[in-house]
């Protein structure tokens, strides 16, 4: 039976995913202030300091969707949050969403958050699929996408328009009986 209301810590060789709260603030702030991760994620929408505390503050109370933040072990900063939403109890499936900032990039942070995020859901959570979407302008992201078992599906296209052009999002899934093999290296 999926439980959403257990908020875990997961722990890898490089990051520490644990319950995100409002002392996480900053962090995904700066996260979300670079440009780079407003294109990334396709972020038009200001929202106000108020708002986004309030919603970290309410992260720990809630049963149909997991919010981890991403801390770096290397210097013990967030950098970034893992996130599985969009749950489907009756179709076992759920969506998957990260971030990660500049502070976490290029170094495999978000290959083993990604790994460590999506194990969890399949082999303690028991989902069956797990889902994503990715804008086909970031190539970096599907590769690790890619390395954690997420297999192409097909494209949502002109799925989002950013700076006057019309870019594709690419939907992408990891299904219980595939991830096994992809953990043990098979």
């Amino acid at each position: 039976m999926t439980d959403f209301s257990v908020k875990p810590t997961l722990t890898g060789e490089l990051v520490v995913l644990r319950p995100l709260d409002e002392g996480d603030y900053d962090a995904l702030k700066a996260a979300m202030d670079d440009p780079e991760v407003g294109r990334l994620t396709g972020s038009h929408e200001e929202i106000t300091e108020e708002r986004a505390r309030q919603w970290m503050r309410t992260r720990k109370d809630q049963t149909d969707r997991l919010d981890l933040a991403i801390v770096d072990k290397a210097s013990g900063e967030t950098v970034g949050e893992a996130v599985l939403n969009e749950w489907d109890p009756d179709n076992e499936s759920c969506n998957f969403r990260i971030l990660i900032g500049p502070r976490g990039q290029g170094r495999g942070l978000g290959t083993e958050a990604t790994r460590l995020i999506v194990g969890y859901g399949i082999e303690v959570l028991g989902l069956h699929r797990i889902e994503l979407g990715v804008y086909s302008f970031n190539p970096r992201a599907q590769r690790t996408y890619e390395k954690a078992g997420f297999v192409v599906e097909g494209v949502r296209r002109h799925a989002l328009r950013w700076d006057g052009e019309w870019v594709d999002a690419i939907v992408m899934s990891v299904l219980a009986p595939e991830w096994k093999p992809v953990v043990s290296g098979a």
